[in-house]
């Protein structure tokens, strides 16, 4: 754990595993020295994790002499919580701990932390070293993850600056570097994803295969090289493995929430999910602008339109971006205005006509990676949405961050937690797009509602696009670490209503083969799969008006109580159902291939009767955007078939029968 090696004494005769409260997972910690410790994880008796190398490596050794090791266990712990908004509002936290202390004869500590759940393994680092320490430089991470070299993962190649990168599909022994949730299957049938929890004033960890072909942790540096400037009294964020015997189990399990602690804002009213629409998916077809001018989307008389289409449709908020001065900036200084609208946007006339209609008003602020701009207003521009009733903001940090930093930095870390944290001091929810990856942090900052974090659907409107195959390996991978603001919902799958309108683009460019390789009703069912407490329909308005299928998603509720994956492996087919107060809604997907699958309806409530609303793919046609809605009465008894085009999907609202 440190640049030396020191023996320890004192070991001898002391447990050295735990097991988890159902006793199917196991840890074991073996070795005489710190630079020998290692630990092991079984599954129902058989290795998952050979012995894998733990530590800490700092510029200066932590410890002193007469080094001690002990071995403690505290109680079981088995306690129920619940949160303001999630995919579960109740969560069972259900584990058992045993931390392993190293000390010298100056009291200082080092200790590892293992904590094992029915449904997975966690440890961090912690030290105390005094008072008088100096401040600890840590250079390198030791944490080693010995996994079967023959199973089969997915997962995005390692990188310091995105997360917008295609998954990839590969045996785990043939994967150099990767970043988290690294999802895997073993011959043997285990599923797992290792990842990391209560990320803060810390690197994120990706993964690394070392010299000895062992996959390791590695730490995103800093311009100088250091991994991370820590205090002398300190704990790393968790090392996480989630472990399921089937697919769906990584999907429901709450592993990396209950490693984050408890709220700490204490009144939590204003923090509501929502769904939204807004000025934005234009932007990416081109036929709206963020800059103002002929084609400018975000004007006042945008605004008003899409404020009273949110009121018709039972939609709560409207998202506006390219209302600010700065944009003609981009690419250059990369310096945005967070208090000045463009003239053409009248930003508190708007603010009042949202709040007089019930609607809240989103504010984006794009920073294009420029930090100190940013922060220093940062205070400021809350303040002044805060008192134009405003409680949403997205933020973006598209662009190359100042001063050479990279976006997964410590330094970087702390500036998205700083937006957190002054978000929540003016109680403003916060949708981070271009952000540090989710480590259920959103348990403890709850105003932490979603992020971005992968190739969302802006994709599909300048590059090849997201494959329908992506979209089942999603769930299984990002959306394990939480809520993902992919912003779903196009209807105008192939452009043509876009492309058609040539007063306002030229399609003859790089981007005129561009489509969304989905149906209408897989884009229906994304509201459902892809988890996200604001959840959008991002196609333009005049796409929504008048269409049978939009109905879904006026009947939606993004504000869900309960939430299970019922069906699905990773990268072939997704099934998932939440309930929002006495309404189910059931989203499945499928890749490439056409699927059937049947579900079991056991998740309703027994003894009532409800209308299933079914909006599922043409069977008899190819063209993506055709669909049927059909009706039929069910209970918890029944089961129903999901029956879904190549890249297509279904999606069913179910109601208790009037």
């Amino acid at each position: 754990m440190m640049a030396s090696s020191l023996l320890l004494a004192g070991c001898g005769g002391e447990r050295k595993d735990v097991t988890s409260p159902d006793g199917n997972i196991q840890v074991a910690v073996s070795g005489t020295s710190l630079s020998d410790m290692s630990y092991t994880v079984s599954v129902g008796g058989k290795e998952l994790i050979v012995p894998s190398a733990l530590g800490v490596k700092t510029e200066k050794p932590m410890l002193g002499e007469n080094v001690k090791i002990s071995y403690s266990h505290a109680d079981e712990v088995n306690e129920e919580w619940t949160q303001p908004w999630g995919e579960n509002k109740r969560v069972v936290n259900n584990y058992n701990e045993m931390t392993v202390s190293v000390t010298d004869g100056d009291e200082n500590e080092m200790a590892v932390r293992f904590r094992v759940f029915n449904d997975g393994v966690a440890f961090r680092y912690e030290w105390n070293l005094g008072e008088s320490a100096d401040t600890v430089v840590v250079t390198d991470e030791l944490t080693q993850f010995g996994l079967p070299a023959d199973g089969k993962s997915w997962s995005i190649a390692a990188s310091a600056d995105t997360y917008e990168l295609p998954y990839r599909i590969m045996p785990i022994g043939e994967v150099s570097d990767a970043n988290t949730p690294f999802t895997f299957r073993t011959e043997a049938g285990v599923y797992g994803s290792v990842h990391e929890a209560a990320l803060y004033d810390y690197p994120e960890m990706t993964l690394k295969r070392n010299a000895d072909g062992v996959l390791q942790a590695e730490l995103s540096p800093l311009p100088n090289g250091v991994k991370a400037y820590v205090p002398a009294q300190f704990a790393t964020p968790w090392r996480t493995i989630q472990i399921a015997d089937k697919a769906t189990g990584l999907i429901n399990s709450a592993m990396i929430l209950n490693l984050n602690e408890p709220s700490k804002i204490a009144d939590t009213s204003w923090i509501k999910p929502q769904k939204y629409i807004g000025i934005w998916w234009g932007m990416h077809l081109g036929t709206q602008t963020w800059i103002q001018g002929p084609r400018h989307g975000a004007t006042t008389e945008n605004a008003i339109k899409y404020i009273d289409f949110a009121v018709a449709n039972n939609i709560q908020g409207v998202l506006f971006e390219g209302w600010n001065k700065g944009w003609e900036n981009w690419g250059g200084s990369q310096s945005f205005d967070y208090l000045a609208p463009y003239s053409d946007f009248d930003l508190e006339r708007i603010a009042k006509y949202a709040k007089e209609k019930g609607v809240e008003l989103w504010m984006h602020n794009e920073t294009g990676g420029n930090l100190p701009e940013y922060e220093a207003v940062l205070d400021s521009a809350l303040a002044f949405y805060q008192s134009l009733g405003i409680h949403t903001l997205k933020t973006g940090y598209a662009g190359g961050i100042a001063n050479g930093g990279t976006h997964h930095s410590q330094a970087t870390v702390r500036h998205y937690q700083k937006v957190v944290e002054a978000c929540a001091a003016h109680e403003i929810m916060l949708d981070a797009h271009e952000p540090i990856k989710e480590t259920g942090i959103r348990r403890t900052w709850p105003n932490m509602m979603t992020r971005e974090g992968a190739r969302g659907m802006e994709w599909n409107a300048w590059s090849d696009g997201n494959d329908s195959e992506y979209l089942c390996i999603l769930p299984f991978t990002r959306l394990l670490s939480g809520p993902m603001d992919y912003t779903p919902g196009i209807f105008d799958i192939d452009y043509s209503r876009a492309k058609a309108d040539k007063g306002r683009i030229e399609w003859n460019g790089p981007n005129a083969h561009c489509c969304i390789k989905t149906t209408l009703a897989r884009q229906i069912a994304n509201w459902v799969i892809i988890y996200s407490p604001l959840q959008m329909a991002s196609d333009m308005i005049e796409n929504y008006e008048g269409h049978p299928a939009f109905q879904f998603f006026r009947d939606f509720d993004a504000d869900c109580d309960w939430s299970e994956a019922v069906a699905g492996e990773i990268g072939e087919y997704i099934a998932v159902v939440r309930r929002a107060g006495e309404n189910y809604f059931l989203g499945a997907g499928t890749n490439g291939e056409k699927r059937e699958i049947e579900i079991p309806l056991d998740f309703l409530k027994e003894g009532v009767s409800y209308t299933a609303t079914v909006y599922a793919d043409d069977e008899q046609s190819d063209d993506p955007e055709t669909y049927k809605i059909s009706t039929l009465t069910v209970t918890s008894a029944d089961k129903i078939t999901v029956r879904m085009n190549a890249n297509g999907g279904q999606a069913i609202t179910f109601m208790p029968a009037k």
